[in-house]
């Protein structure tokens, strides 16, 4: 051969391989091309799907964000009502509590002026110094003061301690209120977010359970408790001012009925001793009438007794004279007897006499003792009258103050009721 020719030392395949290898490539091909059309179907529709998904679950938890926030926010709402109305509550058992306790420091002054009362009555003397129906209503009365103080410190103490639990239960709603306003802010800005948001990147874990966390049933529970407790403790206060209302009314009734029986029995008494002194006035002007009658007696008596003196010695003259008769004269004639008669008669008279001028010295002394007795019971009488008028004037300051009480009916049921704002002033 003139032209030299070069082969590669490998083997070579026929024209039918060569055919079949060419099919092969072509079915390949079509195979790949066939892969990746249902890839690219596939991929398509998986895009679809996954945005469609995506937006969706975007769009539910969007809602459901927004219903959370609603709920946080009805919630906010519930409590910051509660909290409103447990401020009024405070406020109101506080002007409840200023006004029980004012009426407490008020007790004073019935307190001293009843002590006093007391004081100045045991101040009576003689027979003036009894246990009559002042004393015992004047105790009483004391003894019902007492027991207002006892039940006014006691609801004060009741008030004070209900203010302490307010308080706290002030401290958990704002507490709660907080909270929620911070979930709620949160949740809010929750969302604002979207997928293009420059603040958003991936987190460590974020499917892992917090620490502290509570299932949502819990939650709704706990909210409905804090709301039951204010609601509770509300009602509570509602009960307690009503108590406190209702202690100081009673109070101050059952002061002033008391007050008033008090007066009563005071003005009484006075009129009594009144009474009993002005007839002790009476006797002992009858008894200084009749002593000047008694004095004038015995003066009488006395001269009397010296004209039967006289009268005697004229007897006793005549008959000693007659014993000096002569003879047969000296005879016991009716002269004689009747002289020694008259003589006896005049003895007995003057015996007479001078034993009523001692029964009436006696008797003037018996009614002077008397009358010493009179004037000292008139000066108890009227040292007790004086007293007991001293102690209404005391008590006069009873009727000024706390427990002066309404000037009128009317002014007192426009208390009892509450219209004073009501009334449009005149």
């Amino acid at each position: 051969m003139s032209v030299v020719t070069f082969e590669k030392p490998i083997t070579h395949i026929g024209l039918a391989d060569w055919y079949a290898k060419q099919w092969q490539n072509q079915q390949t091909n079509d195979t790949r091309r066939n892969d990746a059309f249902n890839l690219r179907h596939e991929a398509r529709q998986l895009r679809n799907e996954t945005k469609i998904k995506t937006e969706w679950d975007t769009y539910h938890n969007n809602v459901r964000l927004a219903d959370r926030v609603t709920e946080l926010d009805r919630w906010k709402d519930v409590l910051l009502s509660c909290l409103e109305r447990i401020n009024r509550e405070v406020a109101s058992l506080k002007d409840e509590k200023f006004g029980t306790e004012r009426e407490l420091d008020a007790l004073g002054i019935p307190l001293g002026v009843i002590s006093e009362c007391i004081s100045m009555r045991d101040c009576r003397q003689g027979t003036e110094l009894t246990y009559d129906d002042g004393d015992v209503e004047l105790k009483k009365e004391l003894c019902i003061v007492e027991q207002v103080k006892k039940l006014l410190v006691e609801r004060c103490q009741a008030a004070w301690e209900k203010l302490n639990k307010l308080e706290d239960v002030k401290f958990r709603l704002n507490l709660e209120i907080n909270d929620k306003n911070e979930a709620s802010e949160t949740d809010k800005d929750q969302l604002t977010l979207d997928k293009n948001c420059a603040n958003i990147t991936f987190k460590i874990d974020p499917l892992r359970a917090c620490k502290g966390s509570i299932t949502y049933e819990e939650w709704l529970e706990h909210s409905q408790q804090v709301k039951q407790l204010a609601d509770n403790e509300m009602l509570d206060t509602l009960k307690l001012r009503e108590s406190l209302f209702v202690v100081r009314e009673r109070a101050r009734n059952d002061m002033l009925a008391q007050r008033d029986r008090v007066d009563f029995t005071l003005r009484k008494r006075i009129y009594e001793t009144q009474r009993a002194r002005n007839e002790i006035e009476w006797q002992e002007l009858k008894m200084r009438e009749e002593m000047q009658k008694i004095l004038a007696e015995i003066r009488t008596l006395k001269e009397a007794l010296l004209a039967k003196t006289d009268a005697l010695k004229l007897a006793e003259t005549r008959l000693e004279n007659r014993s000096y008769r002569p003879g047969f004269e000296l005879a016991r004639d009716e002269v004689e007897h009747g002289l020694k008669e008259e003589v006896l008669q005049l003895r007995k008279t003057r015996q007479d006499l001078e034993d009523k001028i001692n029964c009436a010295k006696a008797t003037y002394n018996a009614l002077e003792d008397q009358q010493v007795l009179i004037t000292r019971d008139l000066e108890d009488k009227n040292q007790s009258l004086m007293t007991d008028i001293r102690c209404l004037d005391l008590r006069m300051r009873l009727r000024t103050g706390e427990f002066s009480g309404p000037a009128s009916d009317t002014d007192r049921n426009i208390q009892l009721t509450r219209m004073e704002k009501e009334i449009p002033p005149t």
